[in-house]
């Protein structure tokens, strides 16, 4: 899951920041709304998590631009004010969720994967494909009842094809949802992680749609 994460508070941001990404998430990190809107344009993103009190503008006044222009982008908002009439404003801008200051890191990450989840249309947090079951909250893989190691980027590659079965996802795609904006990607570095899947998960479990991309196929 790539996170776009629009917080100014140095400290704050950073925890967060370094947080997401021991769970398994690619967080890019920006501190003015200016820079939300830019980036929020780059359709890259699965899910933002938005603080309203920001330098330059309320981060609701972003949230109304991303609802208006059409963005169906999951948004999570960040907020030290507990009233309902400010959480009522923030839903009826199209919040998906509201996470209030100070906050547990986990309770953050699971509300995240809570509005990806609905976002993409399933009822539960296990992604199945056969015998394989794939927990993304839990980092567990299990082909055949046995558990399978899997760093970090494999890992990611796989819960994107599962999350996408019967569709084909190109390289970029993949390498969009695994690197964020400061990080270098080698040229066959998702031909590398699809070839070692196939070596842990079996050679039929990912198929190659030649000059297109990737798929794992619906079951």
């Amino acid at each position: 899951m790539r996170v776009l994460l629009v917080e100014d508070d140095p400290i704050l941001g950073g925890g967060i920041k370094s947080g997401l990404a021991l769970s398994g998430m690619t967080v890019d990190w920006v501190q003015t709304c200016a820079q939300g809107q830019e980036a929020s344009l780059s359709n890259v993103f699965d899910v933002v998590v938005l603080d309203i009190g920001l330098p330059d503008k309320s981060g609701l006044e972003l949230l109304d631009d991303i609802r208006k222009k059409g963005q169906t982008l999951p948004v999570l908002v960040l907020t030290a004010k507990d009233t309902l009439a400010d959480k009522v404003k923030g839903f009826n801008l199209g919040a998906d969720d509201y996470l209030i200051k100070p906050f547990a890191l986990d309770e953050l990450v699971l509300r995240l994967r809570a509005i990806h989840r609905r976002a993409t249309g399933r009822c539960e947090s296990r992604l199945v494909s056969g015998s394989l079951v794939v927990d993304p909250q839990s980092f567990r893989v299990e082909l055949d009842g046995a558990t399978v190691e899997l760093p970090h980027r494999e890992f990611g590659v796989l819960v994107q094809l599962l999350e996408n079965q019967g569709r084909v996802l190109t390289r970029g795609q993949l390498e969009q949802s695994l690197y964020g904006w400061n990080e270098e990607v080698e040229s066959n570095a998702v031909e590398v992680h699809i070839h070692h899947l196939r070596k842990k998960l079996g050679n039929d479990l990912i198929k190659t749609i030649r000059g297109v991309g990737y798929l794992i196929q619906k079951k």
